[in-house]
C-alpha cells in the first residue's frame, strides 16, 4: 500500500517529518537556508523576521542556528543520504558537506544581521546608561548635601554642570554614530570587537575631562575662587595622572598598529565577528579568557575609580594620583603590549600522511586518496563557526580542495586546528607536488612537499 509523501505547503515539494526537502525524492535539491523547527517561538505579532527590529534579527538568527543543529545531527547519524550515493563514502561525504555548507551560509547571513541590528538599536540602551549615570551622580550630591548640612555648593553645582556637559557630547555622539553602537563606536575593533586598549584609554581621558571640565565651571561660577581653580591644573600635582592618561592613549595606538602588522605579516589571524560584545574586553578572539587583557582592565579600573574618588573628594584640583599607583599602571600597559606581540601565529604544516582506513594496505599517496595534514592554526581564534570552517581550503599542487565538514553529535570531526582531512584530486598530476592550507583568515601555511604516484 503507498503511503502518500508530505509536501511543503507553499512549494509543494516532497519534504520528510522534520520540515526538510526528503533527499530521497528530490536527491540533489538544496534549501536555501534552514527552515525554522516547528517548536520555534513565533515573533512578536507586527514583527518579522525582516522586519530589521534587533529582536526580530535575534530570534531569526536563533531559529536558523537550530535548524542547522538538527540539519547536522541527522546527518552525522546518517539520516537523509541520498540513495544513490550510499554505496560511495566519498561521494556520500561531499554531499554532506556541500549540504553543511549550504546550510551555514545562510546560518552567517542571519548572524551578521543580527549584529548589523544590534549595533544599531544598542545606542538608545547606551544613552540611557549614561543618563542614568548622571542621575545617580545628582541624587548622590543631593543626599551628601543633606547629611554632611552645608547645604548645597559651588562644587556640587559644578560637578552636576559638567556632567551635564559630558552627557550631551556622549549623546551627540551616538546619535551621529548610531548605525555603528552610538558611544561604543570609539570602542569597536577593525574585526567588530570591542577593543581593550581603546576602553582603558576612553576611561581615563573621561576622567580627565571630567574633572577639567569641573575646574573650569568652577572658576566660571566663583570668580573669587578662580586662582584656585587654576592651581588645581598645577603640573607638579598632576603629572602622575597626565602619565597613566598619555600612556593608555599611547598604548591603544601602538596595540593597533602591532596588530595590523603582525597580520599584514601573516603572523596573527583575524576573522571579524558578528557583533561586539561585553566579554571582549577580557578575552582572546576565540572566547577564551586573556589574561593580558584581563590584568589590564583590572588594574586600570581600579585605578580610575581611586583618581576619581580623589577627584570627589578635592573637587578644586585634578587627581594627584600616587606615583606607585601610576607605576603599576606602566607595569600593567608593558605586560599588555608584550602579550600582543606574543599571541597568535602563522598556520604552519609539519607533516602530510595518507589517511589509512582499518585494514586497508600501507601505499603510496595516489588521486583519490585521502591524505592527513597535521599541523598547527588551521582554525583561527573566532573561527569555529561552520561557515568559517567551510572556508578552510587546501591546495595541492595547482588544485584547490575545499576542506570537507564531517559532522559528528555536537560539531565537527574536520577540520581542526591540528588535522585536515583532504581527498587528493584526480587533476593532480602524479610527481612532486607542494601542499599548503589557506585558513578561514587568509593566510597560508609553508609549502610542504609530497609524492604522488600513479
Amino acid at each position: 500500500m503507498a503511503v502518500e509523501q508530505a509536501r511543503d505547503a507553499t512549494t509543494g515539494t516532497a519534504v520528510d517529518p522534520h520540515g526538510y526537502p526528503d533527499p530521497r525524492a528530490t536527491p540533489y535539491a538544496k534549501p536555501a537556508h534552514p527552515p525554522s523547527p516547528p517548536h520555534a517561538s513565533a515573533h512578536p505579532a507586527g514583527h518579522g523576521e525582516d522586519c530589521g527590529c534587533a529582536r526580530g534579527a535575534r530570534d531569526a538568527h536563533r531559529r536558523a542556528v537550530s535548524a542547522f543543529a538538527e540539519l547536522r545531527d541527522r546527518l552525522a547519524d546518517g539520516q537523509g543520504l541520498p540513495a544513490a550515493l550510499a554505496h560511495s563514502a566519498g561521494a556520500s561525504r561531499q554531499w554532506v558537506s556541500d549540504e553543511l555548507r549550504q546550510a551555514a551560509r545562510g546560518v552567517a547571513e542571519r548572524g551578521r544581521a543580527q549584529g548589523a541590528a544590534w549595533l544599531a538599536a544598542v545606542w538608545k540602551r547606551a544613552v540611557a546608561w549614561v543618563w542614568g549615570v548622571i542621575g545617580v551622580l545628582l541624587l548622590v550630591q543631593l543626599v551628601t548635601a543633606l547629611v554632611a548640612g552645608d547645604g548645597w555648593s559651588v562644587a556640587r553645582t559644578a560637578g552636576l554642570v559638567a556632567s551635564l556637559v559630558v552627557g550631551v557630547l556622549l549623546t551627540l555622539a551616538a546619535w551621529l554614530h548610531r548605525s555603528r553602537g552610538g558611544p561604543l563606536a570609539p570602542l569597536i575593533g577593525e574585526d567588530n570587537r570591542l577593543s581593550t586598549s581603546r576602553a582603558v584609554a576612553v576611561g581615563w581621558v573621561l576622567l580627565a575631562v571630567f574633572a577639567v571640565l569641573l575646574l573650569a565651571v568652577e572658576r566660571a561660577a566663583d570668580s573669587r575662587r578662580g586662582s584656585a581653580a587654576v592651581d588645581g591644573l598645577d603640573l607638579a600635582r598632576s603629572a602622575a595622572l597626565l602619565t597613566v592618561v598619555a600612556l593608555t592613549c599611547l598604548v591603544a595606538v601602538l596595540a593597533r598598529l602591532v596588530v595590523a602588522n603582525r597580520v599584514r605579516g601573516q603572523r596573527t589571524q583575524k576573522v571579524r565577528a558578528d557583533r561586539p560584545r561585553a566579554a571582549d574586553l577580557l578575552t582572546d578572539d576565540a572566547g577564551r579568557g586573556s589574561f593580558t587583557d584581563a590584568q589590564y582592565v583590572v588594574v586600570n579600573a581600579a585605578a580610575v575609580v581611586f583618581a576619581a574618588v580623589l577627584l570627589a573628594r578635592e573637587p578644586r584640583r585634578l587627581p594627584e594620583l600616587p606615583w606607585a599607583l601610576a607605576v603599576l599602571a606602566v607595569v600593567s600597559a608593558v605586560t599588555y603590549l608584550a602579550g600582543k606581540y606574543a599571541e597568535g601565529g602563522r598556520p604552519t604544516v609539519l607533516s602530510v600522511v595518507r589517511a589509512r582506513e582499518a585494514g586497508d594496505l600501507d601505499a603510496p599517496i595516489r588521486t583519490g586518496d585521502d591524505i592527513e595534514i597535521r599541523g598547527s592554526g588551521f582554525v583561527p581564534p573566532g573561527a569555529q563557526e561552520p561557515d568559517r570552517l567551510a572556508q578552510t581550503v587546501v591546495r595541492i599542487g595547482t588544485v584547490h580542495v575545499h576542506v570537507p565538514l564531517i559532522p559528528v553529535a555536537g560539531g565537527f570531526t574536520n577540520p581542526t586546528d591540528t588535522v585536515l582531512t583532504v581527498p587528493v584530486p584526480v587533476d593532480v598530476e602524479p610527481g612532486r607536488v607542494e601542499v599548503l592550507v589557506i585558513t578561514a583568515s587568509g593566510a597560508e601555511t609553508n609549502r610542504y612537499p609530497i609524492d604522488v604516484v600513479d
